[in-house]
């Protein structure tokens, strides 16, 4: 088994028979659904895994173990992909108590009908501690990151934290990636909403000496800890990552896609980035992670049903349910007649925060014409 140090054990598992992710993001190299093993006096587990791996979960438990068995299961999160098989380790091991706050307990009742655990259960409030002989664990709730009931632990021991999904990424354990593209993407995919309560843990987190990140998903973090927390310091403060702009379209019969690829000709000499996206045939959370990766943003659709092309719609309504905000916007609108998707645009960033739009916009009517070049031209001036 894998050690994270002397006392502390990975017991996780890799799954590469998933498609999609919460049902919706692509993961080509699997998802990891991670669990740890605290080994002193007293031994304490860490969350479970997904359903489908439970035996390999449990025969992994067994092998770190050996002949003892745990006398805890710590549950930080009940998403199903982390709590699945905690009634079958309740079963397996008879003497374990869980370890749990009362939000935790409800959703526990409600997942699996109620179960009898008398006397099997430690309620533990914010800022409780549990002994397990040398190693002492800190309880910390962080409400919202991404579920009300979700608490960290600290090991001062070993100076670990157990963030649960805070600092997961996509992508099984045993495929090499970078770690900022996938946990980048899974931080925006999942948790991008909740900002303000991320900013929270991170303040919670600034107070204890932290060496080590111990993930529910993704690779456990062991170096150059200032760089993982300096990134989701930036994520959840909606702050900009890297400099650069982002054209983002939809086109029906490429006049549009003229448009744009011509404004993202004109920026190429001028812009330190440019990332040019059709949102009808790439991956639309690969589009929101860089729309919050930038910190300007150029949206070219059609006029549409006197509305805005499908995909352009879900583009943004992705971003503003994450709260997109702190950038600067630019519009390029097309419409054979009655062009109305700038306007329509920019009325679904109406509760936005700190958006500012560029005085250059474009309008395209059918094809674009030199007047729209010379438009290209002043906006490709503005942006950078």
């Amino acid at each position: 088994m894998n050690k994270v140090t002397n006392d502390i054990i990975y017991i996780g598992v890799n799954d590469h028979e998933i498609d999609l992710f919460e049902g919706q993001f692509d993961v080509p190299n699997g998802m990891a659904y991670n669990s740890y093993a605290v080994v002193d006096e007293k031994i304490a587990v860490f969350d479970s895994v997904d359903a489908r791996f439970g035996d390999e979960w449990l025969g992994n438990i067994r092998e770190a173990l050996g002949d003892r068995a745990p006398d805890y299961i710590i549950i930080q999160h009940m998403e199903p992909d982390h709590s699945a098989n905690i009634m079958r380790f309740m079963d397996a091991f008879p003497n374990a108590v869980a370890v749990l706050n009362s939000k935790t307990l409800n959703m526990l009742n409600a997942y699996f009908g109620n179960p009898d655990l008398s006397g099997r259960t430690l309620i533990v409030a914010d800022g409780d501690t549990l002994s397990l002989g040398a190693h002492e664990l800190k309880f910390v709730f962080a409400p919202m990151v991404h579920w009300p009931e979700v608490m960290v632990t600290y090991d001062s021991k070993d100076k670990v934290l157990f963030s649960a999904d805070a600092f997961g990424k996509f992508g099984a354990l045993d495929v090499e990636e970078d770690w900022a593209c996938e946990a980048r993407r899974y931080y925006f995919g999942i948790v991008g909403k909740y900002g303000v309560q991320v900013q929270t843990l991170l303040k919670k987190a600034a107070a204890l000496d932290i060496e080590i990140i111990c993930p529910l998903h993704g690779p456990v973090l062991t170096e150059n800890l200032e760089y993982n927390l300096g990134l989701y310091n930036t994520w959840s403060s909606y702050g900009v990552e890297s400099e650069g702009v982002m054209i983002a379209y939809t086109s029906v019969y490429g006049n549009t896609k003229k448009a744009a690829e011509l404004l993202a000709e004109k920026l190429s000499d001028k812009c330190p980035k440019v990332v040019l996206c059709d949102l009808a045939r790439e991956d639309m959370h690969e589009a929101v992670e860089d729309a919050f990766r930038y910190g300007k943003l150029v949206l070219a659709t059609t006029t549409y049903n006197a509305d805005i092309f499908p995909t352009m719609k879900q583009f943004i309504d992705n971003l503003t349910e994450r709260n997109y905000q702190n950038r600067t916007i630019g519009l390029i609108e097309n419409g054979s007649w009655a062009p109305m998707a700038a306007k329509v645009m920019k009325g679904m960033f109406e509760k936005s925060k700190n958006i500012t739009w560029l005085e250059t916009s474009v309008k395209i009517t059918a094809a674009v014409s030199e007047a729209n070049e010379a438009q290209l031209e002043a906006m490709a001036e503005e942006l950078c």
